[in-house]
């Protein structure tokens, strides 16, 4: 073993600058920060499970994806529009819906805005999944 190596499974007391070991960045009183992405992974997921309360035999093959950006075709701009979302369907009758989140963050400004877009969206591709109006699939949307 090196001499200038600590011994594994020993811990320090103290960092390199010889100030001790610090205590949490946040009080325990204060939720953790979260990332943007995580943040946004959690709105999908608030709109997936509310829309499960009533559709669930409908969503049982469908995989809800969050992806930074769509991929898209040669030619198309950002004046012929960037999706929000998708819609993929297989033969199999499995279903995969795919939220993009950086175009619903750029149009939007506030966090709530961002939560409604973001489940007007789901329910957008969940009616065009299962043939329905998306006041079908959520009347109160």
């Amino acid at each position: 073993m090196h001499p200038h190596q600590p011994q594994a499974g020993r811990v320090r007391r103290r960092d390199r600058r010889g100030r001790g070991v610090r205590g949490p960045l946040t009080p325990p009183e204060l939720p953790i920060t979260r990332s943007r992405s995580q943040v946004f992974d959690d709105l999908v997921l608030d709109a997936v499970e509310r829309l499960e309360r009533v559709w669930a035999r409908e969503l049982a093959n469908v995989e809800f994806l969050v992806e930074d950006v769509p991929r898209v075709p040669p030619g198309v701009t950002a004046e012929d529009g960037i999706p929000f979302s998708r819609l993929e369907t297989a033969r199999s009758g499995q279903a995969r819906i795919i939220v993009y989140r950086r175009p619903v963050e750029i149009r939007t400004k506030e966090p709530e805005e961002m939560a409604l877009l973001v489940y007007d969206t789901v329910v957008e591709e969940v009616a065009n999944l299962l043939g329905l109006e998306p006041e079908t699939v959520d009347p109160e949307a």
